[in-house]
């Protein structure tokens, strides 16, 4: 039965990097066409673009792999129903049950590999990538982050903006608004560069406007040191979207959040979001097992291929949506993320139960 197992889940890992590769190829195609319109901005060229979205090849390896576990558990399985294989292994005592372990063990390994590249390499290609392109696309050969309005920040009554953010970590063009708890501007501060050191904000070149109830005063100060929560690594992990940060990332972010008392829903409902994904994955192959010894058992490959895809499309499109209403209507984000993973489970069980 080792043999068995060894060979059901060969075939299935077969189709599922044979989908995978191809998935990921055409994002990767699709993104180098999109990327081809901003060569020639500043010194963003084709080698630059080529660079970042290889850098993105991660993100879509973890992003694509659900669907393609479901339609390479389809093809792998379905090529073995194809050939009369599985008809001859139930006539020799093989339950479906039996086979349907067999693909998930090979489907669990695979999701544990690619759970490590969502969590510790695709968030910080992600993030080099954005910063490989923003630093390409800029005017000065040092600037990393450049937008017209730059980066906002809440940090507990104090507001900050930052304009250029430098490759060492250094902030450039800093403004700081600080208030007092009735919400009245007390003070602004513009900082020529900030540079994090041992816990806080160390500012250069300052121009301080103090407002007091009768006047401004202004000052002039060579360095002014600035207590904060916010550090580099909390704003290189806002920069990116919340569903390519890596959990860790998450909980960082989301403590800093909440400690400036600020919206932290998105955040959560994506750190849960990364929780489900074996769920995800598991459920996807569930679901493939009924439709090789159901009503897909005599059909073409490319009729598999097509039920699948739909399926697929038809879950990334409703866990979408159950997304975006669990932040419209700030619903419990463990429920949003658990809804359709936990739906398309049961479904999947539903029909597995009428085959074995």
């Amino acid at each position: 039965m080792r043999k068995l197992d060894k060979y059901i889940g060969h075939e299935v890992l077969i189709g599922i990097a044979l989908v995978l590769a191809v998935l990921v190829g055409l994002f990767t195609f699709f993104s180098f066409i999109h990327e081809v319109n901003e060569i020639g901005k500043q010194r963003y060229g084709i080698w630059e673009a080529v660079k970042f979205v290889l850098l993105e090849v991660p993100h879509n390896i973890y992003d694509v792999f659900p669907i393609s576990v479901l339609l390479g558990s389809l093809i792998g399985l379905g090529s073995l129903a194809t050939n009369s294989e599985l008809t001859v292994m139930r006539a020799a005592g093989v339950s479906v049950l039996r086979i349907t372990l067999s693909t998930l063990r090979v489907g669990l390994g695979l999701t544990l590999v690619v759970m490590a590249i969502g969590e510790f390499v695709a968030p910080y290609t992600e993030q080099a990538a954005t910063e490989l392109r923003s630093l390409a696309q800029s005017e000065s050969e040092q600037m990393v982050f450049n937008s017209w309005y730059g980066f906002w920040a809440r940090d507990g009554e104090n507001f900050i903006n930052i304009r250029r953010m430098l490759p060492n970590g250094t902030f450039g063009d800093v403004s700081l608004y600080r208030f007092d708890t009735h919400q009245k501007l007390n003070s602004l501060v513009l900082a020529k560069t900030a540079e994090y050191q041992q816990g806080h904000w160390q500012l250069k070149e300052v121009q301080k406007t103090v407002f007091e109830d009768s006047k401004v005063r202004q000052e002039q100060l060579a360095s002014l040191t600035w207590n904060a929560q916010l550090s580099p690594e909390l704003v290189k992990i806002v920069i990116l979207n919340p569903y390519n940060l890596s959990s860790l990332d998450l909980i960082k972010y989301i403590d800093y959040l909440s400690g400036s008392e600020q919206r932290t829903l998105p955040y959560e409902l994506a750190f849960w979001t990364r929780l489900t994904y074996p769920l995800i994955s598991i459920a996807m192959m569930c679901i493939a097992i009924p439709f090789i010894f159901g009503s897909l058992r005599t059909v073409s490959i490319g009729q598999r291929i097509l039920v699948g895809a739909l399926i697929g499309i038809g879950f990334y499109m409703f866990n979408q949506t159950m997304s975006s209403v669990g932040l419209v209507y700030e619903l419990n984000p463990i429920l949003s993320a658990l809804f359709a993973p936990v739906l398309f489970s049961g479904v999947a069980l539903w029909m597995m139960r009428r085959v074995i």
